[in-house]
């Protein structure tokens, strides 16, 4: 019988994030250090919690770098690797840019899991990575507990084109590219060795055309959704931007099989901790406990957050001017 990557590693995928609050409380210092004789501007940095850093390299473009790498969130290492590649590809789409070279971070229990499924991770990677138009090249490797793979990033983009965390306006509509539930589905998936297949495909679809679509858009505004949920994340959106984000809970779509994942109790620690993080300054007086545990469920290699409009992308609510909570569902 084969091996069960999932059973090797304590959670799986973007639901192994440290806490949002206790993360923003670590790197809170670390705000505002220039360094000495910097090589280009820092345009998006540490401030607002974006998806990427960006440096102004000359006029006419900017130097993107991202990193991230998880735990084994399915079982079959190969799809694992293209999870992981597209998660970490997806950083640099949702600040507007393209993806140019990366580099493969892998952890790995050389003593308890055999090589071959590692091969078969960095093998999924390179598949992704090709599909990005990205370069693959090199990267680092280290014995630990837990097998964990991933990419760091580096892409470009037109500095006065980025999309930021910031600059959501009210009267923007709000868009979701990529259905929910990604979460309590892996979760499934860990605890009964369930496939699905509808997930593995959304979580390793590159967020390459949306991205591109904003842009032709004119939108400025976007994010992610992956651990933090789809309420953390526009959290910090509304936030930074100083607006309200309002979400029409029906006009959410979820993959197949979320609702009754969520029904047989497959929600993750870091879900649960999610939502814990937006409460105090959402409104979810409008839907019921199990529905904002779903907006909230950690999601992996999700969809772009759009304030604006682009073909194919559900609208699922508006931003509106700052009232007494920075998100309401309704």
């Amino acid at each position: 019988m084969g091996h069960r990557l999932t059973q090797y590693a304590h959670g799986g995928g973007c639901a192994c994030k440290i806490p949002p609050g206790a993360l923003e409380d670590v790197v809170r210092g670390l705000v505002g250090r220039q360094p000495t004789d910097p090589a280009g501007e820092l345009l998006v940095g540490l401030d607002d919690g974006d998806d990427a850093a960006a440096v102004r390299i000359s006029d006419g473009l900017a130097l993107i770098a991202t990193t991230d790498f998880f735990t084994p969130v399915v079982d079959d290492a190969y799809d694992w690797g293209r999870i992981a590649a597209a998660n970490a590809l997806s950083d640099v789409y949702a600040m507007g840019g393209r993806p140019v070279v990366a580099v493969n971070l892998l952890g790995w229990p050389r003593d308890v899991l055999p090589f071959e499924l590692a091969a078969e991770a960095l093998r999924g990677g390179a598949d992704i990575c090709a599909d990005a138009g990205c370069h693959l090249a090199g990267g680092h490797s280290v014995d630990d507990p837990e097998p964990k793979y991933g990419l760091a990033v580096t892409g470009i983009g037109y500095p006065d084109r980025l999309l930021r965390n910031d600059s959501a306006r009210p009267g923007m509509a709000l868009s979701l590219t990529k259905p929910l539930g990604i979460g309590v589905l892996n979760s499934r998936h860990k605890a009964t060795g369930e496939r699905f297949p509808e997930a593995i495909e959304v979580m390793t679809t590159l967020n390459a055309p949306a991205a591109r679509a904003a842009l032709d858009a004119g939108i400025t505004a976007a994010t992610d959704v992956t651990g933090f949920g789809l309420l953390g994340h526009l959290y910090k959106m509304a936030r930074a931007s100083g607006v309200t984000a309002v979400v029409d809970a029906a006009a959410v779509s979820y993959v197949e099989g979320a609702r009754a994942a969520l029904a047989a109790g497959h929600v993750s620690g870091g879900t649960r901790r999610n939502l814990d993080w937006v409460r105090p300054h959402t409104d979810l007086s409008a839907v019921a406990e199990d529905e904002a545990l779903l907006l909230a469920d950690a999601q992996t290699s999700g969809g772009l957050l759009l304030a604006g409009e682009i073909p194919g992308a559900p609208v699922i609510g508006e931003f509106v001017p700052r009232g007494e909570h920075v998100v309401v569902v309704r």
